[in-house]
Order: structure tokens, then C-alpha cells, then sequence
């Protein structure tokens, strides 16, 4: 008897399971797709980010949607083509420090500050 494919869970998070695992500990990881490049005044490559927790033994790839209309569709990584794009994603999530691999295969850890994660607690605490 086979498995079911669409029943198993895939190796992917969406956008709020992301920011909830990165405020308890875990870590974005940049991988670079494609080599960047620059034009004009703007780099260009493609990344895509992973949340990985410090042994490696959870590792799940973010996607741009939601959720899937139907079992049958596509699910589509969370794509960055730009490093404008890429640091104007993760900024706002609490990184003050981007780290981007300029090289295809290279890769890059980012870890929340404390003090945003200190922030966080402090704040669901107090709605508690």
C-alpha cells in the first residue's frame, strides 16, 4: 500500500510560522540560488530562506502563499530576486544585520537579537 502524498506534510512554513519559530530560537537561513549580479545601482541574484534549528535536524523552506486553493497546486518558495528585497523582507522581522551570500550554494545563518525576542516575550506576556 502506498502513502498518500498529499496527506504528508510538506517541507515548507508560511510567513507567520516563520516569525513564531525564529522568536523561539530557531534561525533564517539565506541560501543563494543564483550568483548576484549587479546592474546599474542594484544587485540582482536569487535566494530563498530556510528556517533551521542549531542542529540542522529541522529545516523547512518558506513559501510565499498562504495556502494552497487546491491539494493539486503548486506550492511556490518565497523567492527573492534582489537584495533590496531580500533585506527589506527580513528588517522588518527584527534582523538588524543581514548577511547575503553574493555566490551560488553560499549560505548565511541569522539569529533574532535578544532584545527582539526579549520584546516579543514581554509583550505576550502582558496580553496574557
Amino acid at each position: 500500500m502506498g502513502t498518500d502524498i498529499h496527506k504528508e506534510a510538506p517541507n515548507v512554513v508560511t510567513e507567520t510560522l516563520f516569525k513564531s519559530l525564529l522568536l523561539s530560537g530557531y534561525q533564517a537561513e539565506v541560501v543563494c540560488k543564483s550568483a548576484a549580479r549587479k546592474k546599474a545601482a542594484m544587485w540582482y541574484g536569487e535566494w530563498v530562506i530556510r528556517v533551521v534549528n542549531q542542529d540542522r535536524s529541522y529545516e523547512k523552506m518558506l513559501v510565499s502563499a498562504r495556502s494552497r486553493a487546491r491539494q493539486d497546486e503548486e506550492i511556490v518558495l518565497r523567492t527573492f530576486k534582489t537584495i533590496n528585497g531580500l533585506v527589506s523582507f527580513l528588517n522588518p522581522m527584527g534582523f538588524t544585520h543581514i548577511n547575503v551570500p553574493m555566490d551560488e550554494g553560499g549560505r548565511a545563518t541569522h539569529v533574532l537579537p535578544e532584545k527582539v525576542v526579549a520584546e516579543h516575550k514581554s509583550r505576550t506576556t502582558d496580553e496574557d
